[in-house]
């Protein structure tokens, strides 16, 4: 009986050690630490300023337009969803494209908060939203529109002409046109979270989410999930410190031809990354924490343990899009 007394008593011990020790996490010296590494989302993206309320309109359109796909089946919502709060992708490991067993070779990567991005696609291709939009139109196992052309063809056969021309002017359906009405669109796509509230003073972190903010910063995490996107501003080589699992596409060489770029690809962003699984360019795996723990392995040559994996992933759901988006044209 003494003996299970005492070890009782040990475990209560135990628990109260930990308990003060989670407890004594203070928001504002935790805030004070992240300042270094983070800040909140601007409220605008570069380009919107010329942007206009019919302009937004007519991307919105545009961007749920299937007429946009040789089929007639897909529009840049198919891959990129905002329905359903799915976090502006598709959940797949790669999207079929419009023609008939034809499938992408990376994982579509968000929408929200894309405009911000230092480059676009995964190999950083298309410097901006405008050169992003025009890609997948025409690329043979997404929409496969085989023209420019044809794309402006079905834009106008949909009876699109007389919008166009209230937004643009006269004999303005043309292809950059599109692009750009649906870059309009996209630079409206600013995530809210809890983060940036933390950020600017709000102490609505539970103690288990500055324990994981803090070990994502004592983990050098922020070496490139920093600044306003927790990432999206700069490439990295997939498999820094441990060769990466799948080394099947060697990332931005594939665009560029040039030796250095192997295996280098533009670091996600980690605004709504709760929506936006599977995770990586390849959507390698479903789970978050299986995805903590793969990039602190190969990135950082570090084995998390279970608690601080479980504390870094409680930490990111502070990222988690609060914002419902709700089309306002059809």
């Amino acid at each position: 009986m003494m003996k299970l007394l005492i070890s009782f008593a040990g475990i209560v011990l135990a628990m109260a050690i930990s308990f003060a020790t989670a407890a004594s996490l203070d928001s504002n010296s935790i805030r004070a630490q992240a300042k270094n590494f983070f800040e909140p989302l601007p409220k605008t993206m570069p380009g919107s300023e010329k942007d206009t309320a019919e302009k937004i309109a007519l991307g919105e359109k545009l961007y749920f337009e299937t007429a946009l796909s040789v089929t007639g089946t897909q529009s840049c919502n198919t891959c990129h969803r905002l329905d359903e709060n799915r976090g502006g992708v598709d959940n797949v490991k790669v999207s079929p494209g419009a023609p008939k067993g034809t499938m992408g070779t990376r994982n579509s990567p968000t929408v929200w908060n894309a405009g911000f991005h230092f480059v676009q696609f995964w190999d950083g291709r298309a410097a901006d939203l405008k050169g992003q939009a025009k890609g997948p139109i025409l690329n043979p196992v997404e929409m496969a529109m085989p023209s420019e052309e044809a794309a402006v063809a079905a834009i106008k056969k949909a009876g699109y002409e007389a919008e166009f021309a209230k937004v643009f002017g006269p004999n303005s359906l043309t292809y950059d046109n599109i692009a750009e009405a649906i870059a309009a669109f996209e630079r409206t796509l600013i995530t809210q979270d809890r983060f940036d509230a933390f950020l600017k003073g709000e102490n609505n972190f539970s103690q288990e989410e500055l324990a994981g903010l803090k070990a994502f910063m004592d983990n050098s995490c922020t070496i490139c999930h920093s600044g306003p996107l927790l990432g999206a501003r700069l490439y990295q080589k997939a498999g820094l410190m441990k060769p990466y699992p799948n080394q099947k596409d060697q990332g931005r060489f594939e665009a560029t031809r040039n030796e250095v770029d192997r295996m280098m690809f533009k670091v996600p962003s980690l605004r709504n990354i709760t929506k936006t699984e599977p995770y990586f360019h390849d959507g390698f795996t479903h789970r978050l924490d299986e995805a903590v723990k793969i990039m602190a392995e190969h990135q950082l040559n570090k084995n998390l343990d279970a608690q601080t994996t479980a504390s870094i992933v409680a930490f990111l759901k502070t990222l988690e899009n609060q914002r419902k988006f709700k089309r306002s044209t059809k």
